[in-house]
């Protein structure tokens, strides 16, 4: 099973760079989006590619946030509702559940643009996120997370580490929640299971030369609960084409 995850960084953008024309030829069985910035009155039958059950998850801010899946699979259920009001609010959370095995599309706050919004994302994830993954854990269901969560992990996520070791996506905190969640309550970071490789970075800025010098950060996931260790195959990070500041991040499983 191939899966492919993307922050396209508004999707009608995406479509003008090329996207759904090279996600057809990806072929991959389960897509996941994020930041979509888009109402479904504004997307026409072009954002529902053919041999795909496709769900969309909406902001009800316009231009803003949103996520989607698409499936070759139909889903048993498609979930828009998060136990969160607010990321409902935001279109930041959508799941589909298969027979033996559910995918969710998930998009965490940046803390970037103000200090209020960082203590969003860290209340969201150690008071809600952690608990509900904890539940996951327990019940021995088979989850994949796919998507922008905005921290990275390791020194080696990140081409500068030391000048931004004190900004938001790779502060102290964060980086520890992630140690928590990997080393402490067992969920799997897919990616690192088959790739190790250093320079590996699913984003970069806009500003400058980031993309011409890979100055980037690895701050997208497909995040395993601890029920599916051994199913990843292989995984890579697709530069050829751009599309979004974000690059797909694509795996294969034995589901």
């Amino acid at each position: 099973m191939k899966i492919i995850t993307v922050n396209v960084n508004g999707i009608r953008a995406a479509k003008q760079k090329g996207f759904f024309d090279w996600l057809i030829n990806e072929n991959a069985d389960i897509v996941c989006l994020q930041e979509i910035k888009a109402q479904k009155d504004q997307l026409s039958k072009d954002f529902y590619p053919e041999n795909y059950h496709c769900y969309y998850h909406s902001a009800q801010k316009k231009g803003y946030s949103g996520t989607a899946i698409f499936s070759k699979i139909k889903p048993k259920r498609v979930n828009k509702h998060s136990p969160w009001v607010d990321m409902n609010l935001e279109g930041r959370f959508i799941q589909a559940d298969f027979a033996s095995f559910s995918v969710v599309s998930i998009y965490i706050h940046s803390g970037s643009s103000k200090q209020e919004r960082q203590d969003l994302k860290m209340e969201f994830l150690t008071q809600r996120f952690l608990p509900y993954l904890k539940e996951i854990k327990q019940s021995k269901q088979k989850i994949i997370l796919c998507g922008d969560i905005n921290i990275v992990h390791k020194r080696r996520d990140i081409k500068n580490f030391n000048n931004n070791k004190n900004r938001s996506g790779c502060l102290p905190e964060e980086r520890a929640y992630l140690d928590t969640l990997f080393d402490e309550v067992g969920f799997i970071d897919g990616f690192r299971v088959v790739n190790n490789q250093d320079g590996q970075y699913t984003w970069w800025s806009n500003f400058g030369q980031a993309w011409a010098n890979n100055t980037g950060w690895r701050i997208d996931y497909q995040i395993l609960s601890p029920s599916l260790e051994g199913t990843v195959k292989t995984a890579y990070i697709y530069k050829k084409r751009r599309f979004s500041d974000h690059a797909p991040l694509i795996m294969q499983y034995q589901l």
